[in-house]
């Protein structure tokens, strides 16, 4: 399993997750919105470079080309309602991939400190022997990304599962590496945050993604 922290990188990726972190600039719902989208495109440009290619020839008004493109079929996967604009950011970039949507939400206890995963609702096309791309802009404990991914397995078994993700604390991506398959799993973060705290938010982190991208929920 490979595991890609890009805040290692000096890439203009930074810029991005940093203004998503600061408080004053993430008031403004819709530049939050828009940096989350870019992050997903230049997660998916790097996730490109690993795909399979092959020679493509194309027509010209004065000749014929002949390029490399990929030839993978893919399917994006998001995890609802926070991952929907990190989930555009790919699809912006493979504009010709399926795609695949997954209710996961906490259940907290009366405590708001202990809390279940419920999965509510899935829609996806098959998955078997494609590339599935699950995406959620913050991996903080692993659980939801792990239950949406057996929830997808009832749709096929991917060739290679990515998962990508903006923010994760390391405690998720210890656990993702022990419970996703170690040949063909690869995790691409932004930034890999050191802890979570007693409600199980990442830390730092830069709080509740879904509600600075969509306003508050009750």
């Amino acid at each position: 399993m490979r595991i890609i922290n890009l805040s290692e990188q000096n890439t203009i990726l930074n810029r991005f997750v940093s203004e998503l972190r600061d408080v004053d600039i993430q008031k403004d719902s819709m530049r939050f919105r828009r940096n989350v989208e870019r992050i997903g495109e230049t997660m998916a440009y790097e996730i490109s470079k690993t795909l399979n290619y092959a020679p493509l020839e194309t027509q010209t008004p004065l000749g014929t080309s002949i390029t490399n493109v990929p030839t993978d079929p893919i399917v994006i996967a998001t995890i609802l309602r926070a991952g929907l604009v990190f989930h555009h950011g790919f699809l912006e970039c493979f504009d010709k991939a399926e795609n695949a949507f997954v209710s996961a939400y906490r259940k907290y206890r009366e405590n708001h400190q202990s809390f279940h995963i419920h999965i509510e609702y899935i829609a996806s096309p098959q998955i078997e022997n494609k590339v599935l791309i699950l995406t959620d802009p913050m991996l903080a404990t692993g659980g939801s990304m792990d239950l949406s991914y057996q929830a997808l397995l009832t749709k096929g078994e991917p060739s290679h599962v990515h998962i990508a993700t903006i923010i994760a604390s390391k405690q998720a991506i210890e656990y993702c590496a022990k419970n996703f398959p170690q040949e063909k799993t690869t995790i691409w973060a932004a930034a890999i945050d050191p802890e979570l705290n007693e409600s199980a938010y990442i830390v730092p982190g830069l709080g509740d993604a879904g509600d600075l991208a969509y306003g508050e929920k009750e």
